[in-house]
């Protein structure tokens, strides 16, 4: 039995009382879950403790385990006095799971260190169990902007890698829920907020992993969610178990979501599959999408898919529609993988013969040109999402109050630099973000003055 039991815990500094100072006392109810989360873990008797944080070292790309022999941290920039603590990391265990991450083919390891010290979120938990008199070796893991069933499928490699090796382990998912639940909280109110902690919470109180994974991208970062991935890798270490599940509490005085969870393993079931029934229903949605796109989705993923397999630019078919074959405009080629962005390239005026191979040249660009994208690989074409936008005349306007971020794309320009964004994108719901984001792309410091322009498209999924 390789994990023997799994809590998804938050990391407020202020539930520590060397931090709250009283204010601990408000959140009273996580508290009381979060030490009886750390009794049992005590109880347990665990070889080791798995902690992943969303405040260690994060890539974009990798999923980083902290190198070394031990760490030490303490609570000090949070004011916590007496607070400092020292731990040991399973080296042994540390390596097997990079081995074993290496073998299916997920980018993790000890590189890229830039701070050995232990974050808050690690040392929160650990404050609490000290509290129980109990200590052990520890794994320290950050998260990754990776998908959620890779995400998992790491998950599976720590538990597979621990049962190896003949460890009992704990895994303690350390994270926080949505940060944005108030109007007056530290961060804002966005109404995804209640939408991802109900989400998440319930998913947690029926042990329904496969809704944990399934939540949307969109929502859980307009939610500015903070421990979801550290979630579904605790997902991944209980894949085909059996366990009890509890949500223990749930809290958000503060506009920050605080939940508390406990699964413990009970034994095997193989009916508890939810990576692969994630995939499968992954794959069949995109089956969905891909048997309804238009024609110039259609056109935009053969010219990507030629060129990607073959190298060589994909000729244009020979039965068009007249709209594609004829008319001249500016296009943008958007894709996306897992519904997160893999590539956007577009012309804000037409710059080749018709609209279809305008399309073409911009959907070879957006997969292999992104600059903030690797090229895009064979592997990855079925996994593709795309949806082509053409754009109408742009217009000069006299203010931001001609905009509307859900109808009118914008432009900026200050001399030289210019910066485009595309309307009615997730998480673009203000005009002043809508330019904030635009200046930002042009190289345009926030409080300059710019000249705009909008203009509107007509988007193809």
């Amino acid at each position: 039995m390789p994990i023997i039991a799994a809590y998804a815990v938050p990391h407020p500094p202020i539930i520590i009382p060397q931090v709250g100072r009283g204010e601990e006392k408000k959140i009273a109810m996580t508290a009381e879950a979060y030490a009886e989360v750390m009794r049992r873990t005590a109880a347990h008797e665990p070889d080791v403790l798995i902690v992943t944080s969303p405040h260690c070292v994060m890539y974009a790309d990798y999923f980083h385990i902290s190198p070394g022999k031990e760490a030490s941290g303490d609570l000090s920039r949070f004011r916590g006095e007496n607070t400092a603590l020292t731990v040991t990391y399973d080296t042994e265990l540390c390596t097997a799971i990079e081995n074993l991450a290496m073998e299916n083919d997920i980018p993790a390891g000890p590189l890229g260190e830039r701070d050995p010290s232990l974050d808050h979120a690690t040392l929160i938990p650990l404050l609490f169990l000290k509290n129980e008199k109990y200590a052990c070796p520890i794994i320290r893991i950050g998260l990754s902007g990776l998908s959620p069933l890779m995400h998992y499928r790491f998950g599976r490699c720590i538990a597979e890698a621990a049962d190896i090796l003949g460890r009992r382990a704990v895994f303690i998912a350390s994270g926080d829920l949505s940060h944005k639940l108030k109007a007056d909280g530290p961060y804002g109110y966005a109404e995804e907020g209640p939408v991802f902690d109900k989400a998440l919470t319930a998913a947690f109180a029926a042990g329904d992993f496969g809704a944990l994974l399934s939540i949307p991208t969109a929502v859980a970062e307009s939610a500015a969610e903070c421990g979801w991935r550290s979630f579904q890798i605790m997902a991944g270490t209980l894949d085909r178990k059996a366990v009890t599940h509890e949500l223990l509490s749930y809290e958000g005085p503060f506009g920050v979501g605080y939940g508390v969870a406990a699964f413990e393993v009970t034994g095997d079931d193989p009916a508890r599959d939810f990576g692969d029934q994630y995939q499968r229903a992954r794959r069949e949605a995109l089956h969905h999408i891909q048997h309804d796109e238009d024609a110039y989705v259609q056109l935009a993923r053969l010219s990507l898919e030629t060129y990607v397999r073959t190298g060589k630019r994909a000729a244009l078919p020979k039965e068009l529609p007249p709209e594609l074959a004829q008319a001249r405009a500016g296009a943008f080629v958007t894709l996306k993988k897992d519904g997160q962005l893999r590539g956007c390239i577009g012309t804000t005026e037409p710059t080749a013969p018709s609209l279809a191979a305008e399309i073409l040249q911009n959907a070879v660009s957006a997969g292999t040109r992104d600059p903030r994208f690797d090229p895009v690989t064979v592997d990855e074409l079925k996994e593709l999402v795309y949806s082509v936008d053409v754009l109408g005349q742009a217009e000069p306007v006299a203010s931001k109050a001609a905009l509307d971020p859900k109808r009118y794309g914008v432009i900026v320009q200050s001399g030289y630099r210019r910066g485009l964004l595309l309307p009615d994108l997730e998480g673009v719901d203000t005009v002043d973000k809508q330019i904030g984001i635009a200046k930002q792309k042009a190289g345009i410091l926030a409080d300059e003055t710019v000249q705009l322009s909008r203009f509107e498209v007509v988007r193809h999924h």
